[in-house]
């Protein structure tokens, strides 16, 4: 595996620095996932996001409850269709995270080497002096010299909100840490990572059963985010708790998020039908200088597996700021470079000043680095590691990829009932879009055309891949498929991305045969 490679295009020169992008219609092929909360869950919020770019909607289980979430999906599905854009619904797990409540609010400062107890006496008031966790067994499962870090916003890395302590001794219980930077908790709930520590709870909570089971049943999630995912078992735990539940076409996207889940990498990516890198806890949890290597290893074992990989973390700034820094631009850019199939924004749009402008900057980002994409490069190593013989379909997808640079389309068309056909032809990195029409049965209802079936909605969290909803089918296949090829030009024509002459790659399956052929654009 030659993993840690940055793939960029030969030569890149200095001149195209100062040359702007022409706008687009889509505004990058590199997805971008939105948290919605305070700050970005009103419709008309969630339209100007979806205008500028978000693809998938993460709803945040790990705080506030289902009829908050509910009413703020309530209005992406209203936004949506104001706005004629479909959009992802991904569910956010919590996991077992430990935290802390302090639930009258006030501040709490801690001084450099001072001392503070850990308890999971939860009777206990939160101070400088005694910090009450949710989590019994904390005391078993540290020893003298371990870190734990706690804050309202653990994962920026900012000091200023978080505190860093180091385990002193165990006294039953309790736990006797040193202080080792002077902060002050404010908030309500602080969350505490104990760093390469095995935490003794489920990976699938109590709770999380309890929000999948009924708010995620209700509205048909597109994809479920599981949290600290630390072994294949997780997922397969959650597969079954689905498949028992109704809920058998969402995706499960593991997040990986400490020491253990990275260990186990292999068999999770093997399982999982996505990747979330979730690099604030890895950021905590790993050194510093590791997790650049960890995330560049990660994306290439996913782009090989033909799987979306996801990246947290990018753009903390923009929580307060109206412009990233500019390591945060440039990591945003090698991450696009690396493969990554998707941007996470976290505390960004859920509680960040300019949720829309941070999709819109992130999106111009991602829009510049796929410039310079190494595509030809990526594309080889992709079927050297797939090998030969290749499988029909695999073969197929490739040379769908291969024909649309030749000709040079501007679209590859893919017909699709699953989303299957999509992700192969994403596997092979097409620098253009993938337009995937998703067949819908003869007894759609308007409320699915509006928003879309669950198929359509999990092709917007893959790289590239754009879907349009089908209509019953009607007649024979043949005129079928040109109805469908008709309905895809006459879209990518409506949206100034097909133009008059242009050359068109379509790949379908016919029975089971998968073919590929390259039609003109003004011959539908």
């Amino acid at each position: 595996m030659q993993g840690g490679h940055m793939l960029i295009d030969e030569p890149v020169r200095l001149a195209s620095v100062l040359k702007s992008l022409k706008p687009e219609f889509f505004s990058s092929l590199t997805k971008i996932v939105g948290t919605l909360g305070p700050k970005s869950r009103s419709v008309e919020v969630i339209e100007a996001c979806l205008t500028a770019g978000m693809s998938v909607a993460r709803f945040d289980f790990s705080w506030l409850n289902a009829e908050y979430h509910q009413e703020t999906l309530d209005n992406l599905r209203t936004a949506s269709k104001n706005v004629e854009k479909l959009c992802a619904v991904m569910l956010d797990t919590m996991g077992p995270e430990l935290q802390v409540f302090n639930e009258n609010g006030n501040p709490i400062e801690l001084i450099a080497d001072a001392n503070v107890v850990i308890t999971p006496d939860l009777s206990k008031v939160p101070s400088a002096e005694v910090l009450p966790v949710n989590y019994s067994g904390l005391a078993k499962a540290v020893k003298k010299g371990d870190t734990i870090f706690i804050g309202q916003y653990l994962y920026t890395g900012s000091e200023t909100t978080s505190v860093w302590l180091e385990v002193v001794e165990t006294n039953g219980e309790d736990i006797i840490c040193l202080v080792k930077n002077s902060a002050t908790l404010a908030g309500f709930i602080f969350t505490m990572h104990v760093s390469q520590v095995h935490i003794d709870l489920p990976t699938l909570s109590s709770s999380d059963k309890q929000a999948i089971s009924t708010w995620g049943l209700h509205n048909e999630v597109d994809i479920i985010s599981l949290s600290y995912t630390r072994h294949v078992e997780d997922v397969r735990e959650l597969r079954a708790f689905l498949e028992a539940h109704n809920l058998h076409k969402t995706l499960i996207f593991a997040k990986v998020e400490n020491e253990e889940g990275l260990k186990h990498f292999d068999e999770i990516l093997q399982e999982a039908d996505g990747i979330i890198l979730s690099r604030g806890n890895l950021g905590i949890d790993l050194p510093p200088e590791k997790v650049f290597l960890f995330q560049k290893s990660a994306v290439d074992k996913c782009n090989m597996a033909g799987k979306p990989a996801i990246i947290t973390r990018v753009v903390d700034s923009m929580t307060d700021n109206l412009r990233p820094t500019r390591a945060e631009a440039t990591d945003v850019a090698n991450a696009v470079l690396d493969g990554t199939d998707g941007i996470l924004l976290g505390a960004e749009t859920l509680r960040g000043l300019y949720p829309v402008e941070t999709v819109q900057t992130v999106g111009r980002i991602c829009a510049e680095a796929e410039c310079v994409y190494n595509q030809n490069q990526q594309f080889k190593r992709i079927a050297k590691h797939v090998g030969e013989p290749m499988s029909q379909a695999e073969s197929m997808a490739s040379s769908a990829v291969r024909a649309a640079i030749k000709v040079r389309a501007p679209v590859i068309v893919v017909f699709t009932s699953s989303g299957r056909a999509a992700r192969l032809v994403a596997k092979y990195r097409p620098p253009m879009p993938v337009l995937a029409i998703v067949m819908s049965s003869s007894n759609t209802d308007s409320s699915v055309l509006s928003f879309g079936t669950t198929q359509a909605r999990q092709c917007l969290a893959m790289r590239g891949v754009f879907p349009i909803l089908g209509g019953p089918s009607k007649g024979d296949s043949a005129s079928s498929s040109d109805d469908y090829i008709k309905q895809a030009i006459k879209y990518g024509k409506s949206i100034s991305v097909i133009k008059d002459h242009h050359r068109v790659v379509v790949f379908q399956k016919i029975g089971d045969e998968c073919v590929v052929k390259i039609v003109e654009s003004n011959d539908f």
